[in-house]
């Protein structure tokens, strides 16, 4: 195998609450994680050069040692002494900087595409073992599906598969700092915690319903303040039908889940029409088969 063709997949939190901070700076969270069927095109090739080499069809993106992907080369690599050169070759559809973790999800892809290519029998653990220290979101990328994320999110319990929906996705042009955003959030105290429990009781109902009434985020009472165009774009997912409509991870990006994939194609839309983003998908959840290694 000289070459390996991945989809990597963007994730949406159902649920994000955030416990404390720790001494090192790091936040204890609990988070449900869902991956869905928005994903970067990532291609991984053998080369004859002894260098990591990495290309992308958006210009502004970091492509030396800085890129996670190239990271992630370069751990197996070195870990492994593998001595041909690789190319990782990036096609973004997911949202740069968006609370989607498409970095982490190109980490994750490439970690498993060299597993697969130089043969090295790293079980699905082991890679997540190795994922964790390029970033906390990379262990749940390499896993996928519904997922509860504990710790600093990197400890991950395997939960009911979500019910089928239809989710909009839309990602205003603003820019978020999560670190800006969690050391604002360190300055102020938590009022209200979302109902991490409720999402799971109405998982393990299979009810959609149940799951979308309890969705909440911790992270929006520090980000909508400062880009109040998140809460705008939350009201015309509701508008159109939306169960509920929540920003991902730090933010900015917003997703709705419905019933309705006619109603999820209004709220494009109208979103589009008022010129809140131009970056709106309508896409749908991404259930993993656990007695397979991987899609």
């Amino acid at each position: 195998m000289n070459q390996i063709e991945l989809r990597a997949l963007a994730k949406i939190n159902l649920g994000l609450d955030v416990l404390g901070r720790r001494e090192n700076g790091y936040h204890d969270v609990r988070m449900v994680m869902q991956s869905i069927h928005l994903y970067d095109e990532v291609m991984i090739e053998k080369t004859r050069s002894p260098e990591i080499t990495v290309a992308s069809n958006l210009k502004f993106l970091p492509t030396g040692e800085n890129n996670i992907a190239y990271k992630a080369a370069q751990l197996l690599r070195e870990e492994f002494q593998i001595e041909d050169g690789i190319k990782i070759t990036l096609k973004k559809h997911i949202p740069v900087a968006a609370g989607l973790a498409g970095g982490s999800s190109n980490a994750a892809a490439v970690l498993f595409g060299m597993n697969r290519m130089f043969h090295l029998g790293l079980s699905q653990k082991e890679l997540m073992e190795r994922g964790v220290s390029l970033g906390a979101d990379v262990p749940y990328c390499i896993m996928r599906g519904t997922v509860l994320a504990e710790g600093i999110g990197e400890k991950l319990s395997v939960l009911p598969a979500m019910p089928k929906c239809t989710v909009l996705i839309a990602k205003p042009p603003v820019s978020v700092s999560t670190r800006v955003v969690y050391e604002a959030l360190d300055a102020k105290e938590i009022v209200h915690h979302p109902d991490i429990d409720g999402i799971i009781e109405g998982l393990e109902e299979n009810d959609l319903k149940k799951v979308a009434s309890s969705m909440g985020n911790v992270l929006e009472e520090v980000t909508i303040p400062m880009h109040p165009v998140i809460e705008q774009i939350k009201q015309e997912m509701m508008d159109a039908g939306a169960l509920n409509a929540m920003m991902s991870g730090s933010g900015p990006t917003v997703f709705g889940l419905f019933e309705s994939r006619a109603a999820a194609l209004r709220a494009q839309r109208q979103i589009r029409e008022k010129s809140l983003t131009r970056q709106v998908y309508v896409t749908n959840i991404h259930s993993v088969r656990r007695n397979r290694d991987a899609d």
